[in-house]
């Protein structure tokens, strides 16, 4: 795989997740549903925000890796 199609993958993961971390929050404070589940409502969007974050933190991590990599070979060509 290469280094672009590697980063596109990662990109669409990391939107992914954060946008599980971003439907969690909702739910969480403006949804009338998941506030008559009781506590079920409450573990449906906690569960949405972890795993929105397993999902992006990581990611983002190693974006940063492989940006920070090209940076440094980029500096050494010149």
């Amino acid at each position: 795989m290469t280094d672009q199609k590697l980063i596109l993958l990662l990109k669409i993961i990391m939107s992914i997740g954060i946008s599980l971390i971003l439907a969690g929050v909702y739910c969480h404070m403006y949804s009338e549903t998941i506030e008559k589940m009781g506590v079920t409502g409450i573990v449906i969007s906690a569960c949405l925000v972890a795993i929105g974050m397993i999902l992006s933190l990581p990611t983002k991590m190693y974006l940063t890796f492989i940006l920070v990599k090209r940076e440094e070979d980029s500096k050494k060509a010149l």
